[in-house]
């Protein structure tokens, strides 16, 4: 899988992109990802990429041309199944999106920064636009690599475990169950006695009934999705 980022802060996301799971995927050869600088295609001496809005305001706006000639270099050479914004304005990202979007090849990604993109390159070119909640940060990059990372994940062989990520929160609309290591005595505090038990039976029932009354608890929209089926 191929994920293609556009930024004026490439730098932002090396580290998040360059270690653990995620460099693993790449070094396995099961992630590729690729950050393209949008000064590369900045206008005049200055390489220009943003300028003040039409009508004032407040915060300058991401320039088409630079963006339109980085995008269009881009779809020259590959095909995108979606050409993705990170904007406030987007689809919640959640688990049955990251699901969908982890059974593509190539994904292209632009960041928004300042006071975000000129309009018509969403009307032109954006297919998907995504917020990973309901707040402002100073610019997508994080957010891109919070999808990265979700949906990277998801790409079988990934992971060691291949089964763990059908078992994280959210795949079924239900927390993850407590989880507990050794010893199984710490600080007063014991290990329920049947994940001790090696009944897999027993177990597998403790654990749905752990995500059901944690969900319901913590999370009751999405418990009540649950319910809904």
């Amino acid at each position: 899988m191929r994920f293609d980022i556009i930024s004026v802060l490439p730098e932002l996301l090396e580290s998040p992109l360059n270690h653990s799971i995620m460099q693993r995927a790449k070094n396995k050869g099961l992630l590729e990802v690729y950050l393209h600088n949008l000064r590369d295609y900045g206008l005049g001496r200055h390489k220009q990429v943003d300028d003040y809005q039409f009508g004032g305001g407040a915060g300058m706006v991401m320039k088409p041309e630079p963006l339109a000639a980085c995008i269009e270099n881009l779809k020259a050479g590959h095909t995108y199944d979606e050409i993705i914004y990170t904007s406030p304005d987007g689809v919640r990202l959640d688990q049955a999106l990251c699901n969908r979007l982890s059974m593509n090849q190539n994904l292209l990604v632009i960041c928004g920064h300042y006071k975000g993109v000129d309009e018509r390159i969403r009307e032109k070119y954006v297919t998907l636009e995504i917020s990973i909640g309901d707040y402002v940060l100073s610019g997508g990059e994080l957010a891109a690599a919070v999808l990265v990372d979700a949906v990277g994940r998801l790409i079988p062989g990934v992971l060691n475990d291949e089964t763990s990520a059908l078992f994280d929160s959210f795949q079924d609309d239900l927390l993850a169950p407590p989880v507990y290591t050794r010893p199984a005595e710490w600080e007063g505090m014991a290990v329920p006695e049947v994940l001790l038990s090696g009944n897999d039976k027993l177990i597998e029932e403790w654990r749905h009934e752990q995500s059901l009354e944690r969900t319901r608890s913590r999370r009751p929209d999405l418990y009540e999705r649950f319910v809904r089926g």
